[in-house]
């Protein structure tokens, strides 16, 4: 069991920490992306991705009020599939591993954005340089208290929604309408796979269910904080998609690559817009990274305190923050970020989460008389997310095999990872 915790979040943190969590490297990263490959239909495939997380945030909502623990994912499948342990402990170690690439890719945002400002948007060392120090800093900052990660949420994450409300507000009075037509120039399917590959730019929202034993009056703050995050990040990503697609052609986006936004920037600010959106996309990343590192440590702990993980990880300080698994999450990140490209970054990430988000709406169906769930609501959600998935596999099968080889690898890795720890898991209990 999580043990007690002291009850330090209230709805302004929770939503911070959702949208914190949502608009980190994503809008940022994957903008570029999306746009090549769905061209004009970018902010549609956004609107795709906030649908489907609000699909999946329906079952998280029900479990976690119904199952108040800081497993989240893992308690739910748990509890769903008692039979069969390994469901829950892979999915967990997935989950686990799906954060480091969020992270990984957060990171990698932050240093690329960072070294741009700095001028020496070519320096490949000064951009793990920044990487590397921005993991650091949120350990840090998470190793003190619940409390310290969110008041900084609360800071970073409202300053970066002004600057990047400043930006939209200015851009959509220099929109150009023949850069927003044709709409489905790539086609409609296109719209799918890219909604796929960008659904790492909303899995954030997830992070509030580990918060649960730290949140003033769950049953109204924690459906709230979820529905609003994510519906708040919705309607900032589509519009900021608009502009982005409205004031640049589409092999401009394209060419800018994971500095899309900054480039859209451009014609609207002029130098103070690519400035703006610099920065913006430094505090968007640091929130992000604050909000993962705090809602997957404790999922790790979680696991470690039911000997799913290495127990070491379920260690705390006096300060009751699970410190082991924050070292071990940042250590990870950072080998990550400093070895893996954008793309395979993404993609994995956005893979996970999405087959995840089908695991716990699964586990919603099975202990439907407990969640007490909208039946239809969840199929519904199941149906879109399968066939986004089935389209995202389609598109890296046919356009981009080494990243869909990639992708299979880690997985590979992660059942390996988790069937290796089953076996001495039970040569320890025969011992006892």
């Amino acid at each position: 069991m999580t043990p007690p915790a002291r009850k330090s979040l209230g709805l302004l943190e929770l939503i911070a920490m959702g949208v914190g969590g949502m608009i980190g490297g994503g809008i940022f990263s994957v903008l570029g992306l999306a746009v090549g490959i769905t061209g004009h239909a970018a902010p549609i495939a956004f609107l795709l991705g906030s649908l489907i997380a609000l699909a999946a945030g329906y079952s998280y909502v029900r479990l976690a009020l119904t199952f108040r623990n800081d497993g989240a994912s893992f308690t739910y499948l748990g509890r769903a599939f008692p039979a069969q342990p390994n469901v829950a402990s892979i999915t967990g170690w997935t989950v686990i591993i799906g954060y480091v690439g969020t992270l990984a890719l957060y990171a990698f945002t932050f240093g690329a954005y960072g070294a741009d400002l700095l001028g020496q948007a070519d320096d490949p060392a000064l951009r793990m340089a920044l990487s590397a120090a921005v993991l650091l800093f949120f350990l840090i900052v998470n190793l003190k208290s619940a409390l310290t990660s969110g008041r900084t949420e609360d800071l970073i994450v409202y300053a970066k929604i002004l600057l990047l409300g400043v930006f939209a507000v200015a851009g959509l009075t220099t929109l150009q309408a023949d850069y927003l037509t044709p709409v489905f120039d790539q086609g409609a399917p296109s719209v799918f796979m890219a909604g796929a590959l960008i659904f790492v730019a909303y899995e954030g929202f997830q992070l509030i269910t580990n918060a649960v034993h730290e949140t003033h009056h769950p049953s109204r703050n924690i459906p709230l904080g979820i529905y609003g995050s994510i519906i708040i990040t919705s309607l900032i990503y589509i519009t900021l998609a608009v502009v982005a697609v409205g004031n640049l052609s589409i092999n401009e986006l394209i060419d800018a690559e994971e500095y899309a936004l900054a480039a859209a920037a451009q014609p609207v600010l002029g130098e103070a817009g690519t400035i703006l959106v610099g920065v913006a996309a430094l505090l968007a990343t640091s929130s992000a990274i604050n909000a993962t590192v705090f809602g997957a440590a404790r999922m790790m702990a979680e696991m470690a305190t039911q000997r799913r993980m290495p127990h070491v990880l379920a260690k705390r300080n006096a300060a009751d923050v699970p410190w082991v698994a924050n070292v071990a999450l940042i250590t990870m990140a950072m080998a990550f970020t400093l070895t893996g490209g954008l793309e395979v970054i993404a993609a994995f990430s956005s893979m996970t989460f999405l087959l995840v988000s089908i695991g716990v709406s699964v586990a919603n169906l099975r202990l439907r008389t407990q969640t007490q769930c909208k039946i239809w609501l969840v199929n519904l959600g199941l149906a879109l997310m399968s066939v986004t998935v089935i389209l995202l596999v389609t598109y890296f099968w046919r356009d981009k095999p080494d990243t869909l080889i990639a992708i299979i690898g880690i997985y590979g890795a992660v059942i390996l990872a988790e069937l290796s720890d089953n076996i001495r898991r039970k040569k320890s209990h025969k011992k006892t």
